[in-house]
């Protein structure tokens, strides 16, 4: 089990990393999902022994890895530039580790004919890696990581140079090799989508702090925060004022869209200002009135546009036309 311990890290004299604390447990693939800057490839690297935290733990199996160099670690690391040695085919980079470790010629043979069918790049041993299009470069950089055994799986924006559909189509391969092999993984993305294909557990990461943590059901049910939810897509968010509020914690709330109704684990006074989400009910909930403004067509419904919120329409209206819509509505703490 990996296991980071209250990490810290500054750059440029500014906090990086606040208190980052988090484990990964066997057959787990861990999302580290956040924006540019957020401080996700530098934990990466700090895990492969690249960087040092200046406060704070990192330990596998409870040793600390403070004195173990890189490469004793045993950790595998895929980048999003593959890494691939351009001269050599692609039988010699995925062997390249395997032979690094002085392991029999008919063991390499065996066990990179069976890496490359798991990755469906079988007869494409002999092929130059220049030769291959970005999807294939990027699956003989997965069955090179998985070569040699590692302890511990690292992603750092894997598939951020490939297209929607085949970044679709590589993410539940790697989904189903992760868990066939059982190796623990962390998956870092800035690309909500990726994180919520592939990972078990998402860490949402903001201004240095994991700001929500929690199976990919639980942080979109449930993001937390309006800064998550925005970031997420989760819905829309409104600013309201509490006009009533019960012992049960729900309350009433005055936003520029009439009263809400909505239930918050946290106790908020009558007058405080509060952040709601609010999303498309299928069923029963209550009614908003939105003035549309713009209807643009995506695949097999409309995304509807007006006066700062967004919903999904099967028809579109007519610009300026009111439309009711029906939401329900979750407080944001």
């Amino acid at each position: 089990m990996l296991e980071l311990r209250d990490i810290f890290k500054t750059y440029e004299g500014s906090p990086l990393l606040r208190g980052i604390s988090f484990s990964v447990v066997e057959g787990e693939t861990v999302c580290l999902l956040g924006a540019s800057g957020s401080g996700k490839s530098t934990l990466l690297r700090m895990i492969a022994g690249l960087e040092n935290p200046e406060r704070g733990q990192i330990l596998f199996n409870g040793l600390d890895l403070a004195q173990i160099p890189t490469h004793l670690r045993d950790f595998g690391l895929v980048f999003q530039d593959y890494g691939l040695f351009p001269h050599l085919n692609v039988f010699d980079n995925v062997a390249f580790g395997l032979r690094m470790r002085n392991l029999r010629a008919d063991e390499i043979n065996s066990r990179v004919a069976a890496l490359l069918k798991k990755v469906n790049l079988t007869g494409f041993e002999s092929r130059k890696t220049t030769d291959l299009s970005g999807g294939e470069q990027q699956r003989v950089a997965l069955a090179r990581a998985l070569a040699p055994q590692p302890r511990l799986l690292m992603f750092d924006e894997p598939l951020g140079a490939l297209d929607r559909t085949l970044k679709e189509s590589l993410l539940q391969e790697l989904r189903s090799i992760l868990h066939e092999t059982k190796i623990p993984a962390i998956y870092v993305t800035h690309d909500q989508d990726e994180a919520f294909a592939v990972a078990d557990r998402i860490l949402l990461l903001h201004e240095g702090e994991i700001v929500r943590a929690g199976t990919p059901a639980q942080v979109w049910s449930d993001p937390g925060s309006p800064w998550a939810a925005r970031f997420l897509d989760a819905g829309n968010v409104l600013e309201g004022v509490i006009k009533r509020s019960d012992e049960g914690g729900r309350m009433k709330v005055e936003t520029a869209f009439g009263d809400f109704f909505a239930q918050c684990e946290r106790r908020h006074r009558v007058g405080e200002t509060v952040s709601l989400l609010v999303r498309q009910s299928s069923g029963g909930g209550q009614e908003i009135n939105l003035k549309a403004e713009d209807a643009l067509f995506k695949r097999d419904q409309f995304e509807v546009r007006g006066e700062g919120l967004v919903f999904q329409m099967k028809e579109a209206p007519v610009v300026g036309q009111v439309v009711k819509v029906k939401v329900e509505v979750k407080c944001l703490v």
